[in-house]
């Protein structure tokens, strides 16, 4: 492992997971808002011996703008997860040591966060 710990992350690493992060609340926030079916559908719900029953109302579908904006974030988040994934940094570590030093990059901002109120 470079330098015995993770902490050395490069910016662009860093920025990228940041910005990946952001991007993810950014749809999470969307899809709580817009309706449950992109595509204009009917009201269901299942049949009344189902062995959990569950219900949806109509849904009216996506606006466009709504549409458009999931279209542009999902295909962000994808470029970022393939920029981080294929980061040339990852070249300096086992095989094995991989998993956790994505892990920890995931986590970094975390540590930072906790770092800054010590």
């Amino acid at each position: 492992m470079p330098g015995g710990s993770f902490v050395d992350f490069p910016q662009d690493l860093t920025d990228a997971q940041d910005e990946l992060r952001q991007v993810r609340a950014d749809l999470q926030t969307l899809y709580r808002r817009v309706p449950w079916s992109a595509e204009p559908l009917e009201a269901w719900e299942t049949h009344e011996n189902a062995w959990r029953p569950s219900s949806l109302p109509a849904s009216p579908g996506w606006d466009p703008q709504d549409a458009a904006e999931i279209a542009r974030l999902r295909a962000r988040e994808l470029e970022l997860a393939q920029a981080i994934v294929t980061h040339a940094y990852w070249s300096e570590f086992a095989p094995a040591d991989v998993l956790a030093a994505r892990d920890a990059l995931k986590h970094h901002h975390e540590q930072q966060m906790a770092d800054a109120s010590s």
